[in-house]
């Protein structure tokens, strides 16, 4: 496991137009293309049915009233940004892109506990411990490796923005549990109860056929989140989508 400075980011916030769904607790159609949807995933909501409650696909398969391909997934916790491919050709082409770690995401997440470090890189092999939970190790078998950058919201409470360069099950999640940082209502790592799990997919970017894409949602469900004080923090924090960069 290392642990290495980062750049901060610099400039505005995000120079890109807001996506915005209309309620922040409702999935949403953001933006439709011919062989992609970007689509808003609320918080508290699976990706996949479980038992008589419709999961997020099924749900924004509604919405958009046509077959949809997921090609990646967000837990349960976490709300923003998820892209679906609208054919299974398509679907394939942004699976070899996330295989080749070509799809660039970035996360912001709040931390009410004192981190071990503000700023830097955090990797290392990831094991399934007891009931589903996962661990961060020293191995190099399922290596996971994440950039974050933070900055203070207020006394006890501070934002995160995380780079996964990977895309291991909870690897955020135990990331920010490695440094001493949980994210607030994530109780299954530690985190402190709250009415969600303040995790939020917030800017997504990929070259397509058609050219480069990038759509960022800022963080709109949750009382944390809302804050005039959190979207000081956030913009302390620069242009996020030079996080993604190096």
């Amino acid at each position: 496991m290392s642990d290495q400075s980062a750049d901060l980011p610099s400039g505005p916030a995000c120079a890109l137009p807001e996506l915005v769904p209309p309620d922040p607790w409702q999935p949403a159609v953001l933006h439709a293309a011919a062989d992609f949807v970007v689509a808003y995933k609320p918080p508290n909501l699976s990706f996949h049915r479980e038992r008589d409650t419709p999961g997020l696909v099924e749900r924004i398969r509604e919405l958009y009233g046509a077959p949809l391909w997921p090609v990646h997934r967000l837990d349960a916790i976490t709300s923003g940004l998820i892209v679906l491919a609208t054919s299974n050709d398509a679907a394939s082409a942004f699976g070899e892109r996330f295989a080749a770690r070509e799809m660039d995401k970035v996360y912001l997440a709040l931390s009410d506990r004192k981190p071990a470090k503000k700023q830097g890189m955090i990797s290392g092999g990831m094991a399934a411990g007891r009931g589903g939970n996962w661990r961060l190790t020293r191995e190099d078998a399922l290596f996971a490796k994440t950039r974050f950058v933070s900055a203070s919201v207020s006394p006890g409470l501070r934002l995160y923005a995380l780079k996964p360069y990977t895309g291991r099950t909870h690897q955020l999640r135990v990331a920010m549990k490695s440094i001493s940082a949980p994210i607030v209502g994530d109780t299954r790592y530690g985190g402190s109860e709250a009415d969600r799990g303040y995790l939020h997919a917030t800017l997504l970017a990929f070259d397509w056929i058609d050219g480069a894409h990038a759509f960022y949602c800022p963080p709109c469900a949750g009382s944390l989140f809302v804050t005039d004080a959190c979207r000081i923090a956030q913009a302390s924090l620069g242009n996020l989508q030079t996080v993604w960069s190096g």
